[in-house]
C-alpha cells in the first residue's frame, strides 16, 4: 500500500498490481490504521485507489488460505483486519472518495460501497464474488450494499456473484458516475476541489449523522439531527458561511 498527501488530500493506493491489488490481513490492518490516523485538522479528504489495472480484487486467497485453529481465532482475525476497515471508513470524519481505476471484486466492491463518493473508469468490472468461493460478503458488504443499492438488488448481486460493468454500477448507485478512463483523474480532482471549499468539520457531522441514523427510528434520528444542527450553528464555519452570504462573496473556511 502506498500513502502520500498533497493539497490537503490523503491519497491511499493499493500497490500490488501483479496481484490485482488483492488485500492481505496485513494490508487491511494498515489501511484501517491509516484512515484512523487521518485528522480533519490536517486533511480535507481521502482518496482510495489502486495501482495498475485494478482497484482491488478483494482478499488475497493464497494469503488467507491458512485456516485458524478455532472459530474464535477466525473471528478475531476478521474483526481485527477487514472488520476494522469498515469501522475506520464509516467513522472517519473526512470524506472518502473511491477512485475506481479498474476492477473491484469481492472486498474491493465492499470498499467502493463504504466510500462516501465513488467514481469509476467506464471499463471497470464489478462483482460481489464471495459466493463463488463459498463465502459471505464481508468488509461491510452485507450491511452497506442493501443500504446503497436496495435489498433486492443486493441479494441478486450477492447470491449470483455476477459480473457487471461501471454503467450498471452507476445505475445501481454503487458509484456516483462512470467516466472514460482518461477523464477519471480530472473528475476526482473536480470533486476534491469542491470538498476543499467546504467546512470539513461540518461534513464530518453530516457523515456521522447519516451513518448513525441508518439504524435509528425516525424520531431518534430527528433528535440526533437537531442536536448536531445546534452544534453546527455555534461553529466558526456557520458564522463564516452566513457572513459570506450577507457580503455576497465565497466563504473562506479554515478547515
Amino acid at each position: 500500500m502506498h500513502v502520500d498527501s498533497d493539497d490537503d488530500v490523503l491519497r491511499i493506493a493499493f500497490d500490488r498490481p501483479a496481484a490485482l491489488n488483492a488485500m492481505t490481513k496485513a494490508i487491511a490492518t494498515e489501511l484501517a490504521d491509516t484512515i484512523e490516523a487521518a485528522s480533519p485538522a490536517e486533511y480535507d479528504a481521502i482518496v482510495l485507489t489502486g495501482e495498475g489495472d485494478a482497484f482491488s480484487a478483494g482478499g488475497d486467497l493464497e494469503a488467507l488460505a491458512e485456516q485458524p485453529e478455532s472459530a474464535r481465532e477466525a473471528y478475531t482475525e476478521v474483526e481485527e483486519s477487514f472488520g476494522r476497515v469498515v469501522e475506520a471508513m464509516l467513522e472517519c470524519p473526512l470524506p472518502i472518495v473511491a477512485k475506481v481505476n479498474g476492477d473491484a471484486i469481492g472486498a474491493g466492491l465492499s470498499l467502493v460501497a463504504l466510500a462516501d463518493i465513488a467514481y469509476a473508469a467506464a471499463d471497470a468490472t464489478f462483482s460481489c464474488a464471495f459466493v463463488r468461493i463459498g463465502l459471505v460478503p464481508d468488509t461491510g458488504g452485507t450491511f452497506m450494499l442493501p443500504h446503497i443499492i436496495g435489498l433486492r438488488a443486493a441479494k441478486k448481486l450477492a447470491f449470483t456473484g455476477e459480473f457487471f460493468d461501471a454503467e450498471r454500477a452507476a445505475d445501481l448507485d454503487l458509484i456516483n458516475e462512470a467516466v472514460p478512463p482518461e477523464e477519471l483523474d480530472d473528475r476526482v480532482d473536480e470533486t476534491l476541489e469542491q470538498l476543499r471549499g467546504r467546512p470539513t468539520e461540518i461534513i464530518g457531522l453530516m457523515k456521522g449523522a447519516m451513518h448513525e441514523n441508518m439504524a435509528r427510528h425516525w424520531s431518534e434520528a430527528l433528535d440526533h439531527e437537531n442536536l448536531l444542527q445546534v452544534q453546527a450553528r455555534t461553529s466558526d464555519a456557520h458564522a463564516e458561511g452566513v457572513a459570506a452570504f450577507l457580503e455576497d462573496r465565497e466563504p473562506e473556511f479554515d478547515d
